[in-house]
């Protein structure tokens, strides 16, 4: 093996330790899921085998994830017509957490189908430091909303029929501290 394949295979294995995909998931959502939806309404549950079994107990060290940024990736695969405005709020729930206990970082404002992707800072989402990230992430829970606030969920809503039914598929990538989120590492379906 010469140098050229040695330094392709380091930085192949550095590029992956670097950034690890939480979840990549596919789902179809309807008004009867969000109303039925348990122990919360307009909840979707990533939990167990959806949630990458190889994510790191401690996002701090070796690799420090929590001071990172997060990729998120929504592809509005089938929504209702008439461009309502609809957002998912995307809740980390820690195997250990301290005050609100979770924290809760979104995919932004959307109005059709298509693929919305965007990078936030670990540290710059709602009641982050909530969680204690020595301990990692348990499920995460992820919550359709229409863009009236926090308090916005779509069940509630008298026109409900503007987001429900659904389909997304809603990937999130955390990347680590210093590093750049690498897109072909994306997991393909």
């Amino acid at each position: 093996m010469n140098f050229r394949s040695l330094a392709f295979l380091f930085l192949s294995f550095a590029a992956y330790a670097e950034q690890f995909t939480l979840f990549d998931v596919t789902f179809t959502y309807t008004k009867a899921d969000a109303d039925n939806s348990t122990p919360s309404k307009s909840h979707y549950y990533v939990k167990g085998a959806a949630l990458n079994p190889n994510r790191p107990r401690d996002w701090t060290s070796p690799i420090d994830y929590r001071n990172g940024t997060v990729h998120i990736r929504a592809e509005v695969l089938e929504k209702p017509a008439g461009s309502e405005p609809t957002t998912w709020t995307l809740c980390y729930i820690p195997n250990q957490g301290k005050g609100n206990n979770y924290g809760c970082t979104g995919t932004g404002l959307y109005t059709e189908k298509g693929v919305y992707e965007l990078d936030v800072p670990m540290t710059s989402w709602w009641e982050n430091d909530s969680i204690v990230w020595t301990e990692g992430i348990k499920q995460m829970d992820l919550v359709i909303k229409d863009n009236s606030g926090g308090k916005g969920h779509a069940h509630k809503r008298e026109d409900s029929e503007k987001f429900f039914p659904t389909k997304m598929r809603i990937t999130m990538v955390q990347v680590s501290k210093g590093s750049k989120y690498d897109p072909s590492l994306l997991p393909s379906r």
